[in-house]
């Protein structure tokens, strides 16, 4: 059983094993859980997505307006969640209306990439990349955290 927040509401969705998640609507507003795009959050928002998502990643872009390479990368990773949904959850922080967030995540280099898993951070990278860099980082990041994982039953 996965379980994901709902970008619109934040409110947590279990989503069975054998069913779509990319066709999964909200139990609480009805609004589907993945449109293909990248959710803008707060540090609320962010806390809630880190503790409750259960199954999948959570790959956070931190930005800020005022950035050039921020604002060059945004698409790159709107179509690098086209391809990692529903794996892993895409979120974007703005770091000049949550600074907290940012400094308490230890960024300090916008764009900034942080992958969580089971709400906790497994790998960072900063710097502008292609969707294709994204998703390559994110796979090979995921494939050594699996790899560290403890194997059950040995």
């Amino acid at each position: 059983m996965r379980q994901f927040v709902c970008p619109a509401c934040g409110a947590a969705n279990r989503a069975p094993d054998g069913k779509d998640p990319l066709a999964a609507k909200c139990g609480r507003c009805g609004e589907p859980l993945f449109n293909g795009h990248p959710a803008e959050v707060d540090a609320k928002a962010l806390a809630a997505h880190r503790a409750s998502t259960k199954g999948a990643a959570v790959l956070l872009d931190v930005w800020a307006p005022w950035c050039g390479p921020c604002r060059a990368m945004a698409p790159n990773f709107a179509e690098a969640a086209k391809i990692l949904e529903p794996g892993v959850r895409l979120l974007k922080l703005n770091s000049e209306a949550e600074p907290q967030a940012a400094m308490g995540l230890g960024v300090s280099g916008i764009p900034a990439l942080l992958l969580f898993l089971d709400g906790q951070p497994i790998a960072r990278t900063a710097g502008l990349m292609s969707a294709q860099q994204i998703v390559a980082w994110t796979h090979q990041a995921l494939a050594q955290a699996q790899a560290r994982a403890p194997r059950g039953g040995r």
